[in-house]
């Protein structure tokens, strides 16, 4: 099939444009820069030129690729994440998720796409409380904290967009948190930083659930999810989601750092605000058995632990 990839430079594209070469597609990587075309050709993928804000740009790139599959993974978070300011951070990335959504989707539907696969997330933005794990069933959480509403309102809006799309197959993967060669959760990401100088703590309880998937695992469902005709909303994820309290000490330990701090909630709080202390008390993971059920998808990292271990 014909492919365009938006968004192909990024941390899930590296992996995903030479999964999809491989299964034998012809794939066209759409990137704001030069730089990063050289990049996606260095794969053996076409490339071409536009910024997902720029409507008109978007449209030409589309009618260039002429696609029967447009995959978006647009993002911009390469400054990491300030939990205290987080509509901040995700501030172009929010526009992308609703302005270059609309773009893409509108040149989509001008040139005959047939099947639109979005990159949506599965972590923060889900129910708090009750279950350890939630589905595709239940319900984004109803009540975000005031600093990232507007990030939330992003991701409703993507969701909403794809799968509502006339006479196109639409599907969103919310992606687990990343991690591989070239995230924040990666040989020399801030992350890792932090853990190796215990700058991160694990605040209050360390209850609130995580789930992860590796760049490589998160692109080989995508190429199931790109060749096959179901629609709908699927969480990307390892088969193990933990507690804080679980897996940041692990990961401490796979690093030889020193095992993280502890922190009551209300200094965690002065620190990285509302968002930051129910990222490590509240949230809940990912369940992942509706994706590997529907696209005979397993994830080769099933654990986190092993692909910390070896996989960054």
């Amino acid at each position: 099939m014909k492919v365009l990839v938006a968004g192909a430079s990024g941390g899930l594209g590296r992996s995903l444009v030479p999964q999809l070469l491989a299964a034998g597609h012809e794939v066209t990587g759409m990137v704001r820069s030069e730089s990063s075309a050289a990049g996606v050709r260095a794969f053996g993928a076409d490339a071409v030129l536009a910024d997902g804000l720029d409507a008109d740009a978007v449209r030409a790139a589309v009618e260039s690729a002429r696609p029967e599959v447009v995959v978006h993974q647009m993002t911009a978070l390469k400054g990491g994440i300030d939990f205290k300011h987080f509509d901040d951070s995700f501030a172009m990335t929010n526009r992308l998720r609703t302005e270059g959504t609309d773009n893409l989707l509108a040149a989509s539907q001008a040139y005959g796409v047939r099947r639109f696969v979005v990159q949506s997330y599965a972590g923060w933005n889900l129910q708090h409380g009750g279950s350890a794990t939630k589905t595709e069933a239940d319900p984004l959480d109803p009540d975000p904290v005031p600093a990232m509403r507007q990030t939330m309102a992003g991701i409703r809006h993507l969701e909403s967009a794809v799968l509502g799309a006339s006479g196109i197959e639409g599907v969103a993967l919310r992606y687990a948190s990343f991690y591989g060669p070239t995230g924040d959760i990666g040989k020399g990401g801030s992350m890792v930083e932090l853990i190796h100088k215990r700058r991160l703590p694990i605040i209050g309880d360390g209850t609130g659930v995580w789930s992860f998937i590796h760049y490589d695992d998160a692109a080989d469902a995508t190429v199931k999810a790109i060749e096959s005709s179901v629609t709908g909303v699927f969480h990307v994820a390892d088969d193990d989601p933990a507690q804080v309290a679980v897996w940041l000490p692990e990961f401490a330990r796979i690093l030889g750092a020193k095992p993280p701090r502890h922190v009551p909630a209300w200094i965690g709080r002065l620190a990285v605000g509302d968002v930051g202390v129910a990222a490590f008390t509240e949230i809940r993971g990912a369940d992942n058995s509706l994706a590997k059920a529907t696209f005979g998808w397993q994830p080769g990292y099933a654990s986190w632990r092993e692909g910390f271990r070896t996989g960054l």
